[in-house]
Parts: structure tokens; C-alpha cells; sequence
């Protein structure tokens, strides 16, 4: 390294310092960078948010690529708030670097520069790098003065920041990667967003002609939140072809408050302040639109929830039958959960024939699974997901798009297909993408959310928590579907299962706080909820559970 480029170091590294006063860090307070980023009360966010301002520009140097930081919080409460890093292909940072996020979050204030000095050497990184940041943030009362944090820190390091002011989350993603691949992927406005997704689902529902009012109609539930507003925009974009009544769209309602995905997955039941007739199409988004669940009233007014199971399944579906009438020889693969339900994993390998693959809880690890495939399609059960296709795949689909030699058969399952690579946000998991994507698929197959819902029935299920004094005495392996310590608690959860028909359990520990987790699903609801409470007892006594015992289900 040269005097001159240790002088411009020493200089950035003094505006660094001079600006890190200004966002003091509590002392003693320590984050955990989960697979969502760092997430907590707002109030205690504000040093994080210019530390990871430093960051994302030190990884933009590293990379010499164009680097998003999300402020989001996602489908918590508004009064929390949170951050992401963006890699350049729009996905989410690599997990060396979440361990640097968590490192530069959690330094000491007279540390903070021994920290940041550290990465760069490790990581070889070049001051004079010219560095680029894209920040978005989504529609918290916070999330404006916590974005200005983001942007103190890039601009203290000499980065350059484009700041997008309020987005989705899978948005902002979608812009890293567009700017990341020279517009080849689309044009990373707003505008350019709007138009290829609205464009290619426009194309799809052509092969669907005579659609009824009715069956264009869909409500949704815009969770109070950014998603809302981003869907407003985009109506013009979709020429009348999906028609939307839009419901708790932040005019007045608390964001994430009764009403969202994640509200609707837990609960089983509607958003307040949906009116849903019997058998019309509902969806909800989260905060920042990367979730989306569907569901309907049937006539005798049960609710019928279609989580991302069922969307994987919808889409997987959907991707088989077009991929064999098109000839094409490419292998798709479904990447799941321990949590999926255990139905919609029968009927993917025993009706589909499709290979499914089951990972770790994290959709970091299924999009990585998913990249494996030549078409791979994830999703958590709480509606977080999307589809990835190869390059040799999409490749090979606009040949024989284009292909005039070949059948008209062959050459319209080819369109459609390309089309779909189009309406899907391959960056990272996008409610109003999914949502495009599901109507343009029950359009085009001619299906209602009804026979949607019938390919498979949900087996019941439950989820409760343990609260343990040391959430690391279980370790688990296979996916977190089976406990390796402490002795003897497999065994246990073994036994219980093999008490009730098409049962599962597992265990697993909670990232972020003492508890563990424990997953239950049987034949019945009565089965289910005693098998859950059952393992609750076990993990109790095997695993240092503290406070009162679990109590059964009433």
C-alpha cells in the first residue's frame, strides 16, 4: 500500500470516527444477525443501522459490485424495526459476512475502527475501490430516520448511495440485481419493475381468453404496509387483467396489526377488516411484501388456509406439466422445511414425481438448495418464497420459444414457461411476484381455490414452545428433524410418534431466545395437540425447562 493510500485510509477512517460519535452504541447491548438481518425495537437500532452503512461498503468494495441495504422489520410489530445487506445477485449476504455484520454491531465503541480495519485486511479490500450502496426502507414511523444512519455511514466511507426512499423489500433486492447484471435482468427503477412483471403476466393470461369478471377479481390484504402502496402503483401496469379490492392499506390501520401473513398463518383464520364472500380469492402480504398467503370462506364458513405448501405445490405443479409438453429435459426440484406439512410432501413424490429436498429452517438455505436445480421452487410454509431457474434452463426455454421448426404444442409450452421466468422475482422471495404468479397459473390451468385446495389435505398440526435455561443443549442433524443431544430426548420424541397414525415431531432451538421449538402433526387435531403437548413434556424434562410445566391444549 502506498503513503498516498494510507493518507486517504487514515482520513476516511478519521470521518468514520468523527461520525460514529454522532451513533453511539449502547453499552453492552449485543445483536444477533439472523436470516433476516439484525431486528429489534427501533430505539436501539440507531448505531447498527450507520455501522452496517460501513459495511455494506466495505462488501461493495469487496465484491466491486453494487450492494442493498433493506431497512425492515418485516412482519414484526411496527414498533420494531431492522436491516439486511444485499449481495449482487440480490440475494442474501454471504454468512462470512454476517459474521462481520454481527462483529461491527456489536464493537465497542473504541473498537469499532480495530474491527473494521481487521475485515479489510482478511479481506484483502482495496480503500480506493469505488463502492455503490442501494438503501430502501419500508413504511415504519423509524425506518426514514434509520435510513439516514445507513446513508451517515456509506457516506462516511466514500461510498456512493442511491437511496429509493420506500420500497418492498424484494423490491430493493430486485433493483441490486437488475444494477448487478447491466439491466439484462430488467431495469432497476420502480418503472422497470412494474413493467416486467405486469408484462409477462399480461402474456400468460392470454392463454387463458374468456376470464369472467369474477375470476379476475382478487382481494388482498396489504397488511398496512409497503406492499400496499407498491401494488396501488402497479394496478395501471396490469391493463385491467387482475382486478384488486385492496384492504388495510395504511390508511388507518396499524401495520402488521390483526392482519398480514404471518397474522393469518398463525391465527387460521381472516385479517381483520376483509370482507370475504363465500369462495372468493383473498391474499395477504407482510409488512414488506415478501410473504404471501391465499385462503376462502366455503359455504358452511370454514376457512381454508393455502400457505406456501400449497403454493409450492400450485407451482411445481404447474412447472412439471409445462416442462414435459415442451419437451424439455430439465429437473425440478422443491426445497422445503421440517415445518412443511407432511401431506404436501407425499403428494409431491408420490403423485408429482418431483424431487423434494428438505432443509434447514432459513430461506437463506433453501434459495441455495433451489440453485441446485434446473428449475427450483421454495417455500417456507409461511408463504416466503419463489422459483429459481438455471441459466442452461432459461436458456434452453427461449430457444425453443423462438424455434419455428418446432410443434405449435411444444413452442406454446415454451412461451408460457418463458413468460414465467418472467413474472418471478428470482432474487429473493416476493409476495406481489407469487401473487402474479398464482393467478396466472389458476387462470391458465382453469382452476378455482378450491380444486387448488383439494389436490391434498393438510395434515393437523401444531406449534408450541418450551422455555429451557439454556436453549444450546439441543443440537440437532437432518434438517433439524431429529435432536442429537441431550441423550436420551430422541428417543423420547421417537416413541411418542409411534403412537398416532401419519405422525411427525421434531424439536429444534430457537435463534434468538431460550426457548425450543416443537413441531407437532397427526391424523387428527385431538392427536395432533396431544403428541405436541407430549414432546413440550419431554423437552421439559430432558431439556432444562424452566418455569411451569406446559399445559395441554384445552
Amino acid at each position: 500500500m502506498t503513503l498516498f493510500n494510507v493518507a486517504i485510509g487514515m482520513a476516511l477512517f478519521e470521518e468514520v470516527s468523527k461520525k460514529s460519535a454522532l451513533h453511539p452504541k449502547p453499552a453492552g447491548l449485543l445483536l444477533n444477525y439472523g436470516t433476516s438481518g439484525f431486528r429489534t425495537v427501533a430505539e436501539q437500532l440507531d448505531h447498527v443501522m450507520f455501522r452496517m452503512g460501513l459495511l455494506a461498503v466495505l462488501r461493495s468494495k469487496k465484491t466491486k459490485a453494487t450492494i442493498g441495504v433493506m431497512v425492515t422489520a418485516s412482519h414484526n410489530p411496527e414498533e420494531d424495526n431492522g436491516i439486511k445487506l444485499v449481495d449482487p445477485m440480490g440475494e442474501m449476504v454471504t454468512p462470512t459476512w454476517e459474521e462481520y455484520a454481527m462483529q461491527v454491531a456489536n464493537a465497542e465503541q473504541e473498537a469499532l475502527l480495530t474491527v473494521l480495519g481487521d475485515i479489510m485486511k482478511r479481506e484483502a479490500i482495496d480503500i480506493n475501490q469505488g463502492a455503490a450502496v442501494f438503501i430502501g426502507r419500508d413504511t415504519r414511523p423509524s425506518s426514514e430516520s434509520l435510513s439516514q444512519a445507513v446513508l451517515d455511514g456509506i457516506l462516511s466511507l466514500a461510498g456512493h448511495a442511491h437511496d429509493y426512499g420506500v420500497l418492498t423489500t424484494p423490491q430493493l433486492h430486485f433493483m441490486v440485481r437488475c444494477e448487478n447484471t447491466q439491466s439484462r435482468y430488467g431495469n432497476p427503477t420502480t418503472e422497470g419493475y412494474y413493467q416486467k412483471l405486469s408484462q409477462a403476466f399480461v402474456q400468460l393470461v392470454k392463454h387463458a381468453p374468456n376470464r369472467t369478471d369474477d375470476q379476475k377479481h382478487l382481494l388482498v390484504d396489504g397488511a398496512n404496509g409497503v406492499g400496499a402502496l407498491k401494488l396501488r402503483e402497479m394496478e395501471p401496469f396490469l391493463q385491467k387483467e387482475l382486478q384488486i379490492s385492496l384492504f388495510n392499506k395504511g390508511t388507518g390501520g396499524k401495520l402488521n396489526f390483526q392482519c398480514g401473513a404471518d397474522y393469518v398463518k398463525v391465527q387460521q383464520g381472516p385479517p381483520l377488516g376483509v370482507e370475504m364472500l363465500v369462495g372468493q380469492r383473498c391474499c395477504s402480504f407482510d409488512g414488506d411484501a415478501d410473504r404471501i398467503v391465499y385462503y376462502y370462506s366455503d359455504s358452511e364458513g370454514r376457512f381454508h388456509l393455502l400457505d406456501g405448501d400449497k403454493i409450492a405445490t400450485l407451482i411445481s405443479t404447474f412447472l412439471k406439466k409445462l416442462v414435459t409438453q415442451a419437451g424439455l429435459d430439465l429437473q425440478i426440484g422443491v426445497v422445503q422445511t421440517a415445518y412443511a406439512n407432511g401431506s404436501s410432501t407425499r403428494y409431491l413424490e408420490n403423485n408429482m414425481k418431483v424431487t423434494v429436498r428438505c432443509v434447514e429452517t432459513g430461506v437463506k438455505h433453501l434459495h441455495h438448495a433451489a440453485q441446485e436445480f434446473d428449475i427450483g421452487v421454495y417455500f417456507e410454509a409461511n408463504g416466503h418464497g419463489t422459483v429459481l431457474f438455471s441459466e442452461s434452463a432459461v436458456e434452453k426455454i427461449q430457444q425453443l420459444a423462438m424455434d419455428s421448426s418446432t410443434s405449435d404444442e411444444k413452442k406454446s409450452a415454451a412461451q408460457i414457461l418463458e413468460n414465467t421466468v418472467n413474472v418471478t422475482n428470482q432474487a429473493v422471495g416476493d409476495a406481489i411476484s407469487d401473487m402474479l404468479l398464482v393467478e396466472a397459473v389458476l387462470a391458465v390451468q382453469g382452476l378455482s381455490l378450491q380444486q387448488w385446495d383439494a389436490m391434498y389435505t393438510d395434515l393437523p398440526n401444531r406449534q408450541r414452545k418450551v422455555k429451557v435455561a439454556d436453549k444450546s443443549v439441543i443440537t440437532t442433524t437432518d434438517a433439524e428433524r431429529r435432536a442429537l443431544s441431550p441423550a436420551g430426548l430422541q428417543d423420547a420424541v421417537d416413541a411418542l410418534v409411534k403412537q398416532y397414525r401419519l405422525s411427525r415431531a421434531f424439536v429444534r432451538p430457537s435463534g434468538t431466545e431460550d426457548t425450543i421449538r416443537v413441531y407437532a402433526e397427526a391424523d387428527t387435531q385431538e392427536n395432533t395437540d396431544s403428541l405436541a403437548h407430549e414432546v413440550c413434556m419431554a423437552v421439559y424434562r430432558l431439556a432444562g425447562g424452566v418455569g411451569e410445566e406446559p399445559q395441554p391444549l384445552c
